[in-house]
Protein backbone atom coordinates (compact mmCIF):
# COMPACT_ATOMS: atom_id res chain seq x y z
CA UNK A 1 0.00 0.00 0.00
CA UNK A 2 1.28 3.45 -0.93
CA UNK A 3 0.31 6.73 0.76
CA UNK A 4 1.52 10.33 0.99
CA UNK A 5 3.42 11.68 3.95
CA UNK A 6 2.94 15.24 5.28
CA UNK A 7 5.81 16.48 3.08
CA UNK A 8 3.89 15.12 0.05
CA UNK A 9 6.45 12.43 -0.67
CA UNK A 10 5.21 8.88 -1.18
CA UNK A 11 5.74 6.05 1.28
CA UNK A 12 5.02 2.36 1.05
CA UNK A 13 3.86 -0.04 3.73
CA UNK A 14 3.79 -3.78 3.22
CA UNK A 15 3.00 -6.88 5.21
CA UNK A 16 -0.78 -6.60 5.52
CA UNK A 17 -2.61 -9.92 5.52
CA UNK A 18 -6.05 -8.47 4.78
CA UNK A 19 -7.50 -5.44 3.03
CA UNK A 20 -9.10 -4.39 6.33
CA UNK A 21 -5.68 -4.16 8.03
CA UNK A 22 -4.43 -1.95 5.20
CA UNK A 23 -7.46 0.32 5.43
CA UNK A 24 -7.09 0.66 9.22
CA UNK A 25 -3.44 1.59 8.84
CA UNK A 26 -4.30 4.18 6.17
CA UNK A 27 -6.95 5.65 8.49
CA UNK A 28 -4.42 5.90 11.33
CA UNK A 29 -1.96 7.69 9.02
CA UNK A 30 -4.66 10.12 7.92
CA UNK A 31 -5.66 10.95 11.51
CA UNK A 32 -2.04 11.37 12.66
CA UNK A 33 -1.34 13.73 9.72
CA UNK A 34 -4.39 15.84 10.53
CA UNK A 35 -3.24 16.14 14.17
CA UNK A 36 0.34 16.87 13.21
CA UNK A 37 1.50 13.70 14.99
CA UNK A 38 2.65 11.68 12.01
CA UNK A 39 6.03 10.00 12.39
CA UNK A 40 7.59 8.20 9.48
CA UNK A 41 8.41 4.56 10.29
CA UNK A 42 11.96 4.99 9.00
CA UNK A 43 12.56 7.88 11.42
CA UNK A 44 12.12 5.63 14.43
CA UNK A 45 14.40 2.86 13.16
CA UNK A 46 17.35 4.29 15.06
CA UNK A 47 19.03 2.96 18.21
CA UNK A 48 18.57 4.47 21.65
CA UNK A 49 22.26 5.35 21.91
CA UNK A 50 21.82 7.80 19.02
CA UNK A 51 20.13 10.20 21.47
CA UNK A 52 22.17 9.38 24.57
CA UNK A 53 25.03 11.79 23.83
CA UNK A 54 22.63 14.66 23.18
CA UNK A 55 20.74 14.02 26.41
CA UNK A 56 23.91 13.69 28.48
CA UNK A 57 25.30 16.92 27.02
CA UNK A 58 22.15 18.71 28.20
CA UNK A 59 22.99 17.58 31.74
CA UNK A 60 26.65 18.61 31.74
CA UNK A 61 27.88 21.41 34.03
CA UNK A 62 26.91 24.15 34.42
CA UNK A 63 23.41 22.80 33.69
CA UNK A 64 23.86 20.27 36.53
CA UNK A 65 26.31 19.71 39.34
CA UNK A 66 29.37 17.70 38.28
CA UNK A 67 28.69 14.99 40.84
CA UNK A 68 25.09 14.61 39.61
CA UNK A 69 26.23 14.43 35.99
CA UNK A 70 28.68 11.67 36.88
CA UNK A 71 25.88 9.57 38.40
CA UNK A 72 23.82 9.94 35.21
CA UNK A 73 26.78 9.02 33.03
CA UNK A 74 27.49 5.92 35.12
CA UNK A 75 23.83 4.89 35.05
CA UNK A 76 23.84 5.09 31.25
CA UNK A 77 27.09 3.17 30.79
CA UNK A 78 26.54 0.51 33.44
CA UNK A 79 22.80 -0.14 33.41
CA UNK A 80 20.95 1.40 30.46
CA UNK A 81 23.32 1.06 27.50
CA UNK A 82 23.96 -2.70 27.90
CA UNK A 83 20.22 -3.43 27.70
CA UNK A 84 18.74 -0.67 25.56
CA UNK A 85 21.63 1.04 23.77
CA UNK A 86 21.32 -0.90 20.50
CA UNK A 87 17.55 -1.27 20.50
CA UNK A 88 15.66 0.67 17.83
CA UNK A 89 13.36 3.08 19.58
CA UNK A 90 10.25 2.01 17.70
CA UNK A 91 10.66 -1.57 18.95
CA UNK A 92 10.61 -0.74 22.67
CA UNK A 93 7.37 -1.70 24.38
CA UNK A 94 6.17 -0.41 27.70
CA UNK A 95 5.73 -3.96 28.99
CA UNK A 96 9.41 -4.64 28.26
CA UNK A 97 10.49 -1.62 30.26
CA UNK A 98 8.22 -2.67 33.11
CA UNK A 99 9.73 -6.16 33.16
CA UNK A 100 13.23 -4.69 33.10
CA UNK A 101 12.49 -2.43 36.06
CA UNK A 102 10.85 -5.23 38.04
CA UNK A 103 13.82 -7.54 37.49
CA UNK A 104 16.34 -4.76 38.10
CA UNK A 105 14.72 -3.93 41.44
CA UNK A 106 15.49 -7.43 42.73
CA UNK A 107 19.22 -6.85 42.24
CA UNK A 108 19.80 -3.15 42.85
CA UNK A 109 18.73 -0.48 45.30
CA UNK A 110 15.74 1.77 44.72
CA UNK A 111 18.00 4.74 44.02
CA UNK A 112 19.93 2.92 41.28
CA UNK A 113 16.75 1.59 39.64
CA UNK A 114 14.94 4.91 39.63
CA UNK A 115 17.98 6.73 38.28
CA UNK A 116 18.48 4.20 35.45
CA UNK A 117 14.79 4.40 34.52
CA UNK A 118 15.00 8.19 34.54
CA UNK A 119 18.00 8.09 32.20
CA UNK A 120 16.17 5.85 29.72
CA UNK A 121 13.03 7.98 29.87
CA UNK A 122 15.01 11.19 29.42
CA UNK A 123 16.82 9.85 26.37
CA UNK A 124 13.55 8.74 24.76
CA UNK A 125 12.13 12.22 25.45
CA UNK A 126 14.81 13.56 23.12
CA UNK A 127 13.56 11.20 20.42
CA UNK A 128 10.03 12.52 20.95
CA UNK A 129 11.24 16.10 20.64
CA UNK A 130 12.91 15.13 17.35
CA UNK A 131 9.58 13.72 16.16
CA UNK A 132 10.98 10.22 15.86
CA UNK A 133 8.74 8.70 18.52
CA UNK A 134 5.10 9.35 19.36
CA UNK A 135 5.00 8.16 22.98
CA UNK A 136 7.59 7.43 25.63
CA UNK A 137 7.34 3.77 26.73
CA UNK A 138 9.55 4.48 29.76
CA UNK A 139 7.17 6.97 31.34
CA UNK A 140 4.59 6.10 34.01
CA UNK A 141 6.29 2.83 34.86
CA UNK A 142 5.27 1.27 38.15
CA UNK A 143 8.38 0.80 40.21
CA UNK A 144 6.82 -0.72 43.35
CA UNK A 145 10.12 -0.21 45.11
CA UNK A 146 10.33 -0.64 48.84
CA UNK A 147 12.41 1.89 50.68
CA UNK A 148 14.86 0.38 53.10
CA UNK A 149 15.46 1.76 56.56
CA UNK A 150 18.38 3.80 55.25
CA UNK A 151 21.67 4.49 56.90
CA UNK A 152 21.38 5.71 60.45
CA UNK A 153 23.03 9.07 60.96
CA UNK A 154 25.91 9.40 63.37
CA UNK A 155 25.80 12.27 65.85
CA UNK A 156 28.85 12.72 68.05
CA UNK A 157 28.84 14.56 71.36
CA UNK A 158 31.24 17.40 72.13
CA UNK A 159 33.46 15.00 74.05
CA UNK A 160 33.62 12.46 71.23
CA UNK A 161 34.46 15.15 68.69
CA UNK A 162 37.32 16.24 70.96
CA UNK A 163 38.52 12.63 71.27
CA UNK A 164 38.45 12.13 67.51
CA UNK A 165 40.36 15.38 66.96
CA UNK A 166 42.98 14.44 69.55
CA UNK A 167 43.52 11.06 67.84
CA UNK A 168 43.88 12.63 64.40
CA UNK A 169 46.93 13.98 62.67
CA UNK A 170 44.72 16.85 61.46
CA UNK A 171 42.76 17.98 64.52
CA UNK A 172 41.90 21.39 63.06
CA UNK A 173 40.19 19.76 60.10
CA UNK A 174 38.20 17.40 62.34
CA UNK A 175 37.03 20.27 64.55
CA UNK A 176 36.22 22.40 61.51
CA UNK A 177 34.00 19.67 60.06
CA UNK A 178 32.43 18.91 63.42
CA UNK A 179 31.54 22.50 64.30
CA UNK A 180 30.94 24.32 60.99
CA UNK A 181 28.85 21.81 59.05
CA UNK A 182 31.09 22.05 55.99
CA UNK A 183 31.25 19.08 53.67
CA UNK A 184 34.62 17.40 53.35
CA UNK A 185 35.04 18.69 49.82
CA UNK A 186 34.15 22.23 50.84
CA UNK A 187 36.65 22.23 53.67
CA UNK A 188 39.48 20.92 51.51
CA UNK A 189 38.71 23.58 48.88
CA UNK A 190 38.67 26.36 51.45
CA UNK A 191 41.06 29.17 50.62
CA UNK A 192 42.58 31.72 52.96
CA UNK A 193 40.65 34.58 51.37
CA UNK A 194 37.37 32.74 52.02
CA UNK A 195 37.70 32.89 55.79
CA UNK A 196 36.48 36.02 57.55
CA UNK A 197 38.53 35.91 60.73
CA UNK A 198 36.73 38.93 62.22
CA UNK A 199 33.30 37.30 62.04
CA UNK A 200 34.67 33.75 62.22
CA UNK A 201 32.89 32.75 59.02
CA UNK A 202 33.98 30.46 56.21
CA UNK A 203 32.32 31.58 52.97
CA UNK A 204 32.01 28.65 50.58
CA UNK A 205 32.64 29.74 47.01
CA UNK A 206 33.78 26.48 45.44
CA UNK A 207 33.99 22.79 46.17
CA UNK A 208 36.92 20.62 45.19
CA UNK A 209 35.23 17.55 46.62
CA UNK A 210 36.72 14.22 47.53
CA UNK A 211 36.32 13.27 43.87
CA UNK A 212 38.33 16.37 42.88
CA UNK A 213 35.34 18.04 41.24
CA UNK A 214 34.75 21.76 41.24
CA UNK A 215 31.27 23.23 41.46
CA UNK A 216 31.36 27.02 41.89
CA UNK A 217 27.57 27.21 41.32
CA UNK A 218 26.67 25.04 44.29
CA UNK A 219 25.04 27.85 46.25
CA UNK A 220 24.26 30.37 43.52
CA UNK A 221 20.79 29.09 42.60
CA UNK A 222 19.24 31.58 45.03
CA UNK A 223 22.15 34.06 44.96
CA UNK A 224 23.19 33.06 48.46
CA UNK A 225 26.48 31.77 49.80
CA UNK A 226 26.90 29.03 52.33
CA UNK A 227 28.30 30.21 55.65
CA UNK A 228 30.29 27.97 57.95
CA UNK A 229 30.63 29.81 61.29
CA UNK A 230 33.18 28.42 63.69
CA UNK A 231 33.36 28.81 67.51
CA UNK A 232 35.74 31.30 69.06
CA UNK A 233 37.68 28.51 70.77
CA UNK A 234 38.56 27.15 67.35
CA UNK A 235 39.97 30.50 66.20
CA UNK A 236 43.58 29.96 67.44
CA UNK A 237 43.81 26.66 65.57
CA UNK A 238 42.34 28.25 62.45
CA UNK A 239 44.86 31.08 62.71
CA UNK A 240 47.68 28.57 62.96
CA UNK A 241 46.47 26.80 59.81
CA UNK A 242 46.40 30.17 58.01
CA UNK A 243 49.80 31.46 59.14
CA UNK A 244 52.24 32.26 56.35
CA UNK A 245 49.85 31.55 53.48
CA UNK A 246 48.73 33.87 50.70
CA UNK A 247 45.10 34.70 50.01
CA UNK A 248 44.77 32.12 47.21
CA UNK A 249 46.43 29.28 49.09
CA UNK A 250 44.34 26.40 50.39
CA UNK A 251 43.55 26.84 54.05
CA UNK A 252 44.49 23.24 54.81
CA UNK A 253 47.47 21.49 53.29
CA UNK A 254 47.36 19.34 50.17
CA UNK A 255 47.97 16.16 52.15
CA UNK A 256 44.65 16.58 53.92
CA UNK A 257 42.55 16.18 50.78
CA UNK A 258 42.53 12.40 50.69
CA UNK A 259 40.21 11.46 53.52
CA UNK A 260 38.76 8.39 51.84
CA UNK A 261 41.79 6.55 50.48
CA UNK A 262 42.23 2.86 51.14
CA UNK A 263 44.57 1.31 53.67
CA UNK A 264 47.12 3.26 55.67
CA UNK A 265 46.70 6.39 53.51
CA UNK A 266 43.18 7.07 54.84
CA UNK A 267 44.08 9.39 57.70
CA UNK A 268 40.46 9.92 58.74
CA UNK A 269 39.69 6.20 59.04
CA UNK A 270 42.90 5.75 61.00
CA UNK A 271 41.88 8.56 63.33
CA UNK A 272 38.51 6.88 63.92
CA UNK A 273 40.22 3.59 64.78
CA UNK A 274 42.54 5.27 67.26
CA UNK A 275 39.62 7.15 68.81
CA UNK A 276 37.70 3.89 69.23
CA UNK A 277 40.55 2.46 71.28
CA UNK A 278 40.22 5.46 73.62
CA UNK A 279 36.40 5.49 73.60
CA UNK A 280 34.84 2.22 72.31
CA UNK A 281 31.41 3.89 72.14
CA UNK A 282 32.52 5.97 69.16
CA UNK A 283 30.86 4.37 66.11
CA UNK A 284 32.24 3.96 62.62
CA UNK A 285 31.82 7.20 60.76
CA UNK A 286 32.80 9.10 57.63
CA UNK A 287 33.85 12.74 57.22
CA UNK A 288 30.27 13.55 56.16
CA UNK A 289 28.99 12.28 59.51
CA UNK A 290 30.77 15.23 61.11
CA UNK A 291 28.45 17.48 59.11
CA UNK A 292 25.49 15.75 60.75
CA UNK A 293 27.25 16.16 64.08
CA UNK A 294 27.60 19.91 63.51
CA UNK A 295 23.88 20.17 62.77
CA UNK A 296 23.08 18.17 65.91
CA UNK A 297 25.31 20.30 68.15
CA UNK A 298 23.90 23.53 66.69
CA UNK A 299 20.30 22.43 67.22
CA UNK A 300 20.97 21.21 70.75
CA UNK A 301 22.55 24.59 71.54
CA UNK A 302 19.24 26.29 70.72
CA UNK A 303 19.85 27.42 67.13
CA UNK A 304 16.66 27.93 65.13
CA UNK A 305 16.04 26.18 61.84
CA UNK A 306 16.87 29.24 59.70
CA UNK A 307 20.27 29.59 61.35
CA UNK A 308 21.01 25.90 60.80
CA UNK A 309 19.85 26.23 57.19
CA UNK A 310 22.34 29.02 56.49
CA UNK A 311 25.08 27.21 58.35
CA UNK A 312 24.64 24.07 56.23
CA UNK A 313 23.97 25.87 52.96
CA UNK A 314 20.59 24.22 52.40
CA UNK A 315 18.31 25.70 49.77
CA UNK A 316 15.44 26.14 52.22
CA UNK A 317 14.48 25.68 55.84
CA UNK A 318 12.11 22.94 54.70
CA UNK A 319 15.08 20.96 53.42
CA UNK A 320 16.79 21.33 56.80
CA UNK A 321 13.68 20.17 58.62
CA UNK A 322 13.25 17.19 56.30
CA UNK A 323 16.88 16.18 56.76
CA UNK A 324 17.08 16.61 60.52
CA UNK A 325 13.47 16.21 61.62
CA UNK A 326 14.53 13.66 64.23
CA UNK A 327 16.69 16.28 65.96
CA UNK A 328 13.98 18.92 66.06
CA UNK A 329 11.57 16.47 67.71
CA UNK A 330 13.54 16.89 70.92
CA UNK A 331 12.74 20.60 70.88
CA UNK A 332 9.09 19.89 71.64
CA UNK A 333 9.88 18.88 75.21
CA UNK A 334 12.01 21.98 75.66
CA UNK A 335 9.22 24.20 74.27
CA UNK A 336 6.72 22.67 76.68
CA UNK A 337 9.12 23.19 79.60
CA UNK A 338 9.71 26.85 78.69
CA UNK A 339 5.98 27.49 78.27
CA UNK A 340 5.32 25.85 81.62
CA UNK A 341 7.89 28.10 83.30
CA UNK A 342 6.37 31.26 81.77
CA UNK A 343 2.68 30.34 82.13
CA UNK A 344 0.97 32.66 84.63
CA UNK A 345 -1.24 31.07 87.30
CA UNK A 346 -4.43 32.61 88.70
CA UNK A 347 -6.09 31.34 91.89
CA UNK A 348 -9.80 30.62 91.76
CA UNK A 349 -12.05 31.28 94.74
CA UNK A 350 -11.39 28.82 97.55
CA UNK A 351 -13.47 25.71 97.36
CA UNK A 352 -13.21 22.08 98.17
CA UNK A 353 -9.96 22.06 96.22
CA UNK A 354 -8.04 25.10 95.00
CA UNK A 355 -7.50 25.05 91.28
CA UNK A 356 -5.43 27.25 89.02
CA UNK A 357 -6.36 28.30 85.50
CA UNK A 358 -5.06 30.68 82.91
CA UNK A 359 -6.73 34.11 82.80
CA UNK A 360 -8.91 34.82 79.80
CA UNK A 361 -6.81 37.88 79.01
CA UNK A 362 -3.27 38.73 79.95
Amino acid sequence: MRYRKPDHTEAEKRGFTTIREAQLYLSMVTVSKSKGEYIAPTSSRVPVRMFADSWLRSKQPPMSKPSYYMTLERAWKNHVAPVWGDREIHSIRRSEVQDWVSDFATRKSSTVVIRALGVLAGILDVAIDDRRLARNPARNIRTLLRKGPGKRRVYLSHGRVATLAACSGHPTMVLTLGYTGLRGGEATALRVRSVNRLRRLSVIEEERGLSRLRDPRRYTNDAQEALGPYPERLAPMMEQAWAGKGAERLYFGADIHHMRRSGSQDWFANAVQRAQTVDPSIPRLTPHDLRHTAASLAISSGANVKAVQRMLGHASAAMTLDTYADLFDDDLDAVAARLNAQMPLVALPAGPQTRYVLPTRL
